[in-house]
């Protein structure tokens, strides 16, 4: 991300068995491990034990999960922006909120980083621990007055799926005050739409 320029980086957090955040998108450490199982029921030094780079090249070979700290302690020193989302729609991890905020906090990145979460509720309680950070809710399904909602729960951003942008919900967010993210925005010509239609940003896997 930082080699092609890109002004964010877009990761995954969850929470081993004794409470450490980790980065990685599934739930479950099999489709990019050399194991099995939920992430919520290894300690950090039985994942740290797992092959987490064969799957994608033979070149990762040996490359393990990362915990947010050590991710941090390389962010930190760049120019980027964090985009975080807390993966706790499946499961609605304990405490995950006030550990994730203390470390960000710890590595005096708050001022440069995006929360974001599918679970409303993990909303509302972010927003509690903090009246400055921006909390994103992650949507792929229509809601009623998006913006209003989203609002109220606490967030001051939407991000949402290509599917469900339209001239009618930017208007709406701009109304509210409330920034629009796309997702996952991979080729030119709906690039190009998202930022006549005034999208704050797009999230892309080919920056």
């Amino acid at each position: 991300a930082l080699r092609m320029k890109a002004e964010a980086i877009e990761t995954d957090v969850q929470l081993t068995k004794d409470n450490i955040p980790v980065l990685i998108h599934d739930e479950q450490v099999k489709r990019t491990t050399n194991s099995y199982g939920y992430i919520k029921d290894y300690h950090l030094a039985e994942l740290k034990q797992l092959d987490a780079g064969s799957w994608f090249s033979k070149k990762f070979a040996g490359a393990t999960i990362l915990t947010l700290e050590e991710f941090l302690q390389w962010m930190s020193d760049t120019p980027l922006h964090l985009h975080l989302e807390l993966k706790n729609n499946k499961i609605d991890y304990m405490y995950l909120e006030p550990i994730v905020f203390e470390l960000l906090n710890q590595y005096n990145v708050v001022d440069r980083t995006t929360i974001s979460t599918f679970n409303p509720k993990s909303v509302q309680r972010f927003s509690q621990l903090s009246s400055t950070i921006e909390i994103g809710l992650l949507t792929s399904r229509k809601i009623n007055n998006l913006a209003r909602y989203a609002k109220e729960l606490g967030a001051k951003a939407i991000h949402v799926k290509y599917r469900l942008l339209n001239k009618a919900l930017i208007q709406k967010c701009q109304q509210e005050d409330m920034r629009v993210r796309v997702y996952t925005v991979n080729h030119f010509s709906p690039m190009m739409r998202c930022f006549r239609l005034g999208c704050d940003g797009i999230f892309t896997d080919v920056p």
